[in-house]
């Protein structure tokens, strides 16, 4: 590997491990705030004795609220790669952070060559993520039907 490669790659990996512990942590922290809302409103509902409404406005609010948190963590990607300047535009790092972190992937759009390692470290960033959500959404669910 050329020595400019190297750095590129030492500097893809100092940006990308850093941001991935920050916004799991923040994940981690958001899911907690959720569950304690999601705790209240379900005690209301078992109150309340209604799954059909109660329950299920529960499960679709925090279905709801874990979407915008990963649109809110997409956009911090987003934001790294316009500061690097990996990206030509806000849209398209917009673009492109969510197509990483669903693995979804798009065949028109491309981070700058030296920042390509960066994608994959922020689709390892949405494995994570979305293993933590897939749980907590889980979790809801069970604690959810348990109140019929």
């Amino acid at each position: 590997m050329d020595p400019i490669a190297a750095q590129d790659w030492g500097l893809n990996w100092a940006w990308g491990v850093p941001l991935i512990l920050l916004i799991v942590v923040f994940h981690a922290y958001c899911l907690g705030l959720l569950n304690r809302e999601v705790s209240s409103k379900l005690s209301d509902t078992r109150r309340l004795q209604h799954f059909s409404s109660g329950s299920i406005s529960v499960i679709g609010g925090a279905a709801l609220s874990a979407t915008i948190l990963h649109a809110l963590e997409g956009s911090i990607w987003a934001g790294t790669y316009r500061l690097l300047g990996a990206l030509p535009d806000t849209k398209s790092a917009m673009l492109y952070s969510l197509n990483a972190m669903t693995s979804y992937g798009h065949t028109n759009l491309y981070l700058e060559p030296r920042w390509q390692m960066m994608g994959a470290l922020e689709a390892l960033n949405g494995m994570i993520l979305f293993g933590l959500t897939t749980a907590f959404l889980f979790t809801v669910l069970q604690r959810a039907w348990s109140h019929t």
